[in-house]
């Protein structure tokens, strides 16, 4: 048997060690769950009543939970949709104001996304929903929570492509200016789609973050998922089994984003491969030719 490189092979003793703790680990696991499953029990939480308007297709009030659910669902999207959008917009622009500014200005850039960073999303969102009617800025909550949520999220994002460009190599900027471009094609062309590229993963987590954080929309009375539950609960009294549900779909919802983000960035690994195989036959090709040349003029 070869010895690991990172640690030491256990040995029996340190063996036996292990099974021991893991199986006192089980058994505490099983022995937490038995208490919670008694107590659960003891409230008639496992009661028919409390599960059939929600997973029960004959009941009398299944049509109308999961239309209420469908229409929060739906209102988070959307919220989240236009968040996504703006964020991405206003953080790009801000990134690139904070790249290309001026000393004697860019304090103000820098002031601005720093105080943001520093605000709770639940406070931007609250603020937003107060301040505004006061200037006589009346809109629908929906979009009191759009707002709250992209003036936190587009500095985050802004952060983000910032460190995306600053981690490219100097010469990519250096090689794009000497072929006549100007500052703005450089980032346009050059700079921002390979700090996007780099940067992916982060992006796609904070998009799940706005997802998440659109269920903060219950303190403006905005309809969204979470707060459509909490309708249910008090009409059905079921606070456990509803926001299990709401808790799954969640789940669900945030899971297909972080595969889809797994599956964007193999596409773009696989499109780097191709590239670098094709540059490579090219110079293969070119070679060949060279040396075919040499030899017709010997």
């Amino acid at each position: 048997m070869s010895a690991s490189v990172l640690y030491d092979a256990p040995g029996p003793r340190a063996k036996r060690r292990v099974l021991l703790f893991s199986i006192l680990a089980v058994a505490g696991l099983l022995a937490g769950l038995y208490v919670v499953y008694r107590q659960l029990d003891k409230q008639n939480q496992f009661d028919a009543d409390k599960w059939t308007p929600l997973f029960d297709p004959s009941d009398a009030q299944f049509n109308l939970v999961w239309n209420r659910i469908s229409e929060g669902l739906a209102n988070t999207l959307m919220a989240a949709v236009l968040a996504v959008v703006f964020s991405l917009i206003i953080g790009t622009l801000l990134a690139v104001t904070r790249v290309t500014s001026a000393p004697w200005y860019r304090w103000i850039v820098v002031g601005f996304i720093e105080l943001l960073r520093g605000i709770p999303v639940v406070i931007a969102i609250f603020f937003v929903a107060r301040v505004l009617p006061e200037f006589g800025v009346s809109l629908e909550p929906m979009w009191y929570l759009v707002i709250g949520l992209t003036l936190y999220n587009s500095v985050v994002i802004a952060e983000i492509v910032r460190a995306g460009i600053n981690s490219l190599p100097k010469g990519q900027r250096e090689a794009a200016e000497s072929l006549g471009l100007t500052r703005g094609q450089v980032l346009r062309l050059v700079l921002l789609p390979q700090a996007f590229r780099a940067m992916l993963p982060a992006l796609i987590s904070q998009l799940v973050v706005i997802l998440k954080d659109t269920s903060l929309g219950f303190i403006i009375s905005y309809e969204e998922t979470v707060r459509v539950g909490g309708q249910i609960v008090q009409v059905l009294s079921n606070p456990i089994q509803t926001y299990l549900l709401i808790a799954v779909i969640f789940i669900i919802v945030n899971y297909a984003l972080s595969r889809f983000a797994i599956y964007v960035e193999r596409r773009l690994s696989q499109g780097k491969k191709a590239v670098k195989t094709d540059e490579g036959a090219a110079v293969v090709h070119a070679d060949d030719l060279a040396g075919a040349g040499a030899t017709n003029v010997g």
